[in-house]
């Protein structure tokens, strides 16, 4: 197991700005950014021998640190016996290489380390091409700003490079062609996507997104509604490639249920668009379930991370009416702070207040099927199905998929039901009662 040191810099006190509104956005706090970040390394299994806070008042462009620190982060490595230094901060290329030279150890920066996590994540044929093209863009923007060094005259003829080209030309065009190779790659898995997409949309099943933070618990909510045996594990990132399911609702709506890769802080722009594919399933879904841990103290940073992406990826993250916001993990809160949270939801002034749930207990998820379903289908309305004797077979489906109020048995040998049914059940019902009397 690689042992590695994680150090958090922290960047004076000014609270980061939103670059579409001017407005101030919610700061983390130290502790979680470094928890996170220890988190990060341990889900690609590194031991973790040291990891610390930063202040940094005046950043250097050479090695982001002032040379002290910089002595001192060596120090701990050659003790410790680390192999990699983790910053969790986004380093220029002369920063990484001037660190690595300084602490002769490999250096990450937050970049590098969700793309190592997301190469190992990947699963699919589309996720792996998605990953190596997001490798591709950061290491080209590495080589073209940094590897100077390797300039020298290399000789050759016609294709292999003629006289007066530089390696790092060389390199350079080398990766675009790589680049442009998984560009057309990717195109197909999107046109093959788009036709699966195309013969959902004949069979008009709504779609429902689950979006959240990572490790807001996507997937176990997924396996919950579903009964699917998606990897759910309390770690970050723990899955990447997409999963679709088809589910039907308590009362009879079908739907196919989409889990999505999980949302970060900082993600970099270039890893959004490599996943776009990929997230083009939240772009089109009817309905979006917006998860998010509530249990943890950084909730309302990590829900505002989640909205910042979804309005790049263009869905109007305050459109109540297409997105359900759910409060995951009430199980781990304490009875006064669970009271609290349920009050300031039920009292949020939303025209949809959030859903409380556990996914790892079940408690809320007949509540939140319920929403789903209402938003889709609309409320439940009143029906009243009379059944002939030999209709008698529907009798238990009825029951499954409404709301039985009363049941009344006939001297003819019918029976009338009086129910509360979905405007999808409704017609389900007068499509069976139509077949039985062709029948």
């Amino acid at each position: 197991m690689t042992r590695a040191v994680v150090i958090v810099p922290l960047l004076g006190r000014s609270p980061r700005t939103d670059e579409d509104t001017g407005r101030p956005r919610l700061n983390r706090s130290p502790e979680a950014r470094l928890d996170e970040a220890v988190g990060l390394a341990q889900a690609i299994d590194l031991d973790i021998v040291h990891k610390a806070i930063v202040a940094l008042n005046d950043p250097r462009p050479a090695t982001l640190f002032g040379s002290g620190k910089v002595e001192e982060i060596a120090e701990i490595i050659k003790s410790g016996g680390a192999e990699l230094l983790i910053v969790d901060h986004p380093l220029t290329p002369v920063q990484q290489r001037n660190l690595e030279k300084a602490t002769d150890a490999k250096v990450l920066d937050r970049t590098g380390l969700i793309l190592e996590i997301f190469g190992e994540r990947a699963r699919t044929k589309e996720g792996t091409l998605q990953v190596d093209l997001a490798h591709l863009n950061y290491q080209k923007g590495r080589l073209v700003r940094s590897w100077t060094h390797l300039e020298r005259q290399r000789g050759g003829a016609g294709f292999l490079g003629g006289p007066g080209e530089t390696q790092i030309e060389s390199d350079r065009r080398a990766l675009q062609e790589k680049i442009i190779k998984l560009k057309r790659e990717l195109e197909t898995v999107r046109r093959t996507r788009d036709l699966h997409r195309a013969k959902r949309k004949k069979v008009p099943f709504p779609v429902v997104a689950i979006v959240g933070y990572t490790n807001a618990g996507k997937s176990t909510l997924f396996n919950r509604l579903t009964g699917a045996g998606v990897l759910a594990e309390d770690m970050l990132f723990a899955t990447l490639d997409p999963t679709l399911r088809r589910v039907r609702l308590p009362h009879g709506t079908p739907v196919i249920l989409s889990d999505t890769v999980g949302f970060i802080s900082d993600l970099p722009t270039h890893l959004i668009a490599a996943f776009r594919a990929t997230l083009e399933e939240v772009v089109e879904a009817d309905l979006i379930i917006h998860l998010r841990d509530i249990s943890d103290p950084d909730t309302a940073a990590q829900a505002e991370d989640v909205e910042r992406i979804l309005v790049d990826l263009g869905v109007d993250a305050s459109d109540e009416k297409r997105i359900i916001e759910v409060w995951n993990k009430i199980d781990r809160l304490d009875e006064g702070n669970r009271e609290r949270l349920l009050a300031d939801g039920a009292g949020s002034g939303k025209a949809s207040p959030p859903v409380a749930i556990s996914a790892i207990t079940g408690e809320g998820i007949d509540a939140l099927a319920a929403v789903i379903e209402e938003r889709l289908s609309g409320e439940l309305e009143p029906v009243t199905v009379t059944l002939t004797a030999d209709q008698m077979g529907l009798t238990d489906w009825l029951y499954r998929n409404g709301d039985v109020v009363a049941r009344t048995d006939n001297e003819d040998g019918s029976v009338s039901i009086s129910m509360k049914a979905t405007a999808a059940a409704r017609e389900e019902i007068e499509s069976r009662l139509r077949r039985d009397n062709k029948g």
